[in-house]
Parts: C-alpha cells; structure tokens; sequence
C-alpha cells in the first residue's frame, strides 16, 4: 500500500472511531445530527481511501458508486448493496428537512454502517 493509501486509511480509522463513539453516546436529537455529520465526513474519508486504493492497481472509479463498483468485483467488500444504500443515505444528509428521515439514518449508521464500515477498514488493512 502507497504512502497517500496510508494516510487515507489512518484518517479513516480515527474518523471511524469518532464516529462510533458519537452513536455509543448520542440521545438527544442535536447529538445525532452530530453524529450524522461524522457519517458525512467519514464516509466521504471511506470512498477516497477506497478511490486510491484502486488507482494503485490501475483501475479509475471516479464516482463513489464506480468506486464500490469496483471494490465488491475485487472483494473488498462483501455487500454492494450495503454500501450503495450508504450513499444514498449520505446524500439524502444534504436534503434532511425532518426528524423522520435524520433519525432513519442516525438508525442506520449506527446499527449497519459501524460494522461494515470497521470491517472494511479491517480488509483493507491488509491489502
């Protein structure tokens, strides 16, 4: 693994991190849009990480949907479709207008997106 893969996977795991001490203690409503911006934050750390993993095997995926794309054919990834519902979610971040809809994400990140997220994270370590 380069040296930019690198430090794209250390930001990764301490964004992760933050992220997952954020859904251990958030209750209040203000707690998990601060934890939905770290999913923010953190998933977009996790599509570029991914990004140049792919470049330093030759393949450009300039989208994150390219980019899972190509790292469930390489089998980084277990399940595409757990990861193309992230960006979904990601971008509906940028639209939330109710309670309904932040609190089905801030359930998501924190009962799907944790795990899947960490062992990613863990597969990719080793690549």
């Amino acid at each position: 693994m380069g040296e930019k893969a690198k430090l794209a996977l250390d930001k990764l795991k301490k964004a992760h991190q933050k992220l997952l001490a954020g859904t251990a203690t958030a209750k209040e409503e203000l707690q998990q849009d601060g934890v939905i911006q770290r999913f923010e934050f953190t998933f977009e750390l996790l599509w570029k990480a991914l990004k140049l993993l792919l470049e330093e095997k030759g393949i450009k995926a300039l989208s994150p949907k390219d980019v899972f794309q190509e790292s469930f054919r390489l089998e980084w990834i277990d399940d595409e479709m757990v990861f193309l519902n992230m960006l979904d979610d990601r971008n509906r971040t940028s639209y939330i207008y109710d309670e309904k809809t932040s609190r089905e994400i801030f359930d998501s990140v924190k009962n799907d997106y944790i795990l899947v997220i960490k062992n990613l994270i863990d597969k990719i370590a080793l690549i």
